[in-house]
């Protein structure tokens, strides 16, 4: 379990980007971070890791208080938190299996490593893991040969070769074509409910938080102000978290030709005379 106690970041510069983050994250939840671009999203991530240094708080990670790590046991804490990025983080001119094992620099030294000398296990793992996420077929391939949603497969599986047991994932879904960005939000979901694994997900496509996250929590300007399940995210809630805006995506249904002839003269000339603009492209 993941719990942040208090938790704030506040940059050189005075700017906040956390103010007191309260969340406890169970075992096996995949909860969604949503907010505007600023809100702290991936500061909160990188906290966690501590990629980024939290300024005030407390964070811990099952008995583990990760805030009061450095040096070797910060190295080994970060074993167990699998993080996946947004620009995947790959290094194009290795293969896929290659980077996939990449994600076991952290138990292995450092000239097996630059050797590429990895264990049996490890290297077998890797084959179920590519086979997992759908790549078997390009274990060879270079990773600067793959598609955007190929890339991202290979950044999971790189991720869950370290054995975690949480998942921090950063916009996993920002450069990908709507089909992708289902497939690799759904592949996420189901590779956590597979292996009990927490996950906070940044996103910014709300649609894809509330189908595939069990939480949603809402940044604005560094403070949550909306921690609950998908069904609670109304209108009004995301006005509250990103401000002022029709959140009603739902068309207007077509009229029908009986209906646009009950409407008043001026009315059905008004629309009679855009339809003939858009059908002559606005030519005069």
């Amino acid at each position: 379990m993941l719990t942040l106690s208090g938790v704030g970041k506040r940059y050189p510069t005075g700017d906040r980007a956390l103010n007191e983050i309260e969340v406890t994250l169970p075992k096996g939840q995949v909860m969604a971070l949503i907010g505007p671009s600023g809100a702290g999203k991936s500061t909160l991530i990188r906290c966690v890791n501590r990629l980024v240094e939290p300024t005030e708080g407390n964070i811990r990670l099952d008995d583990v208080e990760l805030t009061s790590l450095s040096g070797h046991k910060l190295r080994q804490a970060r074993r167990s938190m699998g993080m996946i990025f947004q620009e995947y983080a790959l290094v194009d001119r290795l293969s896929v299996m290659e980077n996939v094992l990449s994600g076991r620099l952290g138990y292995v030294g450092f000239w097996r490593s630059f050797l590429r000398r990895y264990p049996q296990t490890a290297v077998a793992e890797a084959f179920r893991l590519l086979e997992r996420v759908g790549l078997a077929h390009a274990i060879d391939k270079r990773a600067d040969a793959l598609s955007g949603g190929q890339r991202q497969r290979v950044g999971i599986a790189r991720a869950l070769l370290q054995s975690p047991k949480l998942l921090l994932v950063d916009e996993p879904t920002a450069s990908l074509d709507p089909k992708t960005s289902r497939q690799i939000m759904r592949l996420i979901r189901e590779l956590c409910a597979e292996r009990d694994l927490g996950a906070i997900i940044n996103i910014h496509d709300v649609a894809l938080a509330k189908q595939f996250a069990d939480r949603i929590v809402g940044l604005r300007a560094g403070e949550i102000v909306f921690d609950g399940q998908p069904s609670e995210l109304t209108a009004d809630i995301l006005t509250t978290i990103y401000g002022e805006e029709e959140w009603d995506t739902t068309p207007e249904p077509l009229e029908s030709d009986e209906q646009n002839a009950t409407r008043p003269a001026s009315k059905r000339t008004q629309a009679s005379n855009v339809v003939t603009h858009m059908a002559t492209g606005g030519a005069s």
